[in-house]
């Protein structure tokens, strides 16, 4: 990927984006996919790693209300802890797309749009408030997040219907992340060499 060279001169920790991505073994696409398509396998069945993966995101989400608490304003403290939720993955694949690793790349980016999922089936709950509710902090002060958030943007009546373009935006997100790494690894040169690290 060629930036224009102004924008390269002006921004030049964009430099790195210019490198061709680094090339990963044979063995590490084998079993990255087989890892992703059993993901994806236990997401339709409802059971397995996924629900574990999710809990992971539980403290990060709730920390995200805390950090964005500061800016004094409730629906950004709100707010915050989906942004959060969304912000680390995304923050870490930014991480491994300066390296150019492909691996890592796609790692983060799959979890990105697979927390898209849980946070649709919140959504969806925004009128009906059936879920059990997690807080940090006062407990008599828990209030559901969409409820709040999709109230105060006036579209609280739609709550199902936003839940489920962004269960859509997850499973395309998904996919299309796979469908990358299976290119960029079918693409990729044999590497001879031992294996980049993540870190």
């Amino acid at each position: 990927m060629q930036l224009p060279p102004s924008l390269t001169e002006r921004l030049p920790f964009l430099a790195p984006l210019e490198q061709d991505w680094l090339p990963f073994h044979r063995a590490v696409l084998i079993g990255a996919s087989a890892f992703y398509l059993l993901f994806l396998f236990q997401l339709t069945q409802g059971g397995g790693f996924p629900p574990l993966m999710d809990l992971v995101f539980v403290p990060v989400h709730e920390g995200g209300h805390l950090l964005f608490r500061f800016a004094g304003w409730e629906f950004l403290a709100v707010a915050g802890g989906t942004m959060l939720q969304l912000g680390v993955p995304l923050m870490l694949a930014m991480w491994f797309i300066f390296k150019r690793q492909v691996p890592g790349t796609v790692f983060c980016m799959f979890f990105f749009f697979e927390q898209f999922l849980p946070i649709a089936t919140y959504m969806a709950d925004a009128r009906a408030q059936e879920l059990p509710l997690l807080t940090v902090g006062d407990a008599d002060y828990v209030i559901h997040d969409w409820n709040y958030l999709f109230d105060a943007l006036g579209v609280l009546d739609h709550d199902i219907g936003i839940a489920r373009v962004v269960r859509v935006i997850g499973w395309i997100g998904m996919l299309g992340t796979v469908g990358w790494l299976v290119w960029r690894g079918v693409k990729s040169p044999a590497v001879e060499r031992k294996p980049q690290p993540f870190f």
